[in-house]
């Protein structure tokens, strides 16, 4: 079989443990989706049999789409991979599902908000369209509010209402139904972002390994990550769901993801009765 990897980064640790132990049988090809000035990424005559998109940039969707126009199986999907880019879409959906899902407001660009209505009581504020190097800050009050606005002025923003938990956020990930977790320092906590702290699933609250699945049932996702925090006896609110992450520190997440995508390519090469 041919598998692409649609990415600027094959070298990831995900990918490149999957893609070595895909490689023994199949032929295993990158494809860059970041265009060379103004010229558009070339789409490959003939699609791979599966195609891996491990990137959410426009670009990287664009080609993701077209590559589903002409038949290919892309995993996760173009269109999944755009609504967890938007964080306003996520929540929407989210909600409308009737997941756990934080309450989330979109106000549009920052400092015309910040500068209405003083602030009553923290707030996490986001960037609306999800990305490296975005925006996710806490405020507490009117003071710290504006000042984030005055560092990302014309940001679209949403907004969250803090919910008091312990500083932990656990981090779980999805690849094909196989659930992995890890706890970590929250980045809002004093101090700052710490190193994950892997779990197993058996650790977890009771649930939220199925609340994870069914997260990826509502949004059609196959591999993705969805951030949980704990308001208490093990409550869970979910904060954010990412498409295709990191998945860090997680010695059997590449055999997963290879196993995942043999099986995606199978059942599209198959033909329909």
């Amino acid at each position: 079989m041919r598998i692409g990897l649609i990415t600027p980064d094959p070298g990831h640790p995900l990918l490149a443990g999957a893609a070595a132990l895909l490689a023994a049988d199949h032929v295993v090809e990158a494809l860059d989706p970041t265009p060379a000035g103004d010229a558009p990424v070339p789409v490959p005559r003939r699609p791979a049999d599966v195609y891996l998109l491990k990137s959410g940039t426009p670009h990287a969707v664009g080609l993701a789409r077209e590559l589903e126009r002409r038949g290919a199986a892309v995993l996760n999907s173009a269109a999944a991979t755009a609504l967890c880019q938007d964080r306003t879409e996520m929540a929407g959906l989210a909600l409308r599902a009737g997941l756990p899902f934080a309450p989330t407001r979109t106000v549009g660009p920052f400092s015309e908000w910040a500068c209405g209505s003083p602030l009553a009581a923290p707030v996490v504020v986001k960037s609306r369209h999800n990305r490296k190097g975005d925006l996710v800050a806490r405020a507490d009050d009117t003071a710290e509010l504006r000042e984030l606005a005055r560092a990302w002025p014309r940001e679209p923003v949403v907004v969250q209402e803090y919910a008091p938990n312990s500083g932990w956020d656990h981090k779980l990930w999805a690849i094909g139904g196989q659930v992995f977790a890890a706890r970590r320092r929250s980045e809002l906590a004093p101090g700052g972002q710490g190193p994950n702290l892997p779990l197993s699933p058996e650790e977890l609250p009771s649930g939220w390994a199925g609340l994870v699945r069914e997260v990826g049932a509502v949004f059609s996702l196959d591999v993705f990550g969805v951030d949980i925090i704990d308001t208490g006896g093990g409550t869970p609110l979910i904060v954010d769901i990412n498409a295709f992450p990191g998945v860090r520190g997680q010695s059997e997440a590449p055999a997963a993801l290879a196993s995942l995508t043999l099986r995606r390519a199978t059942a599209h090469r198959r033909p329909h009765v």
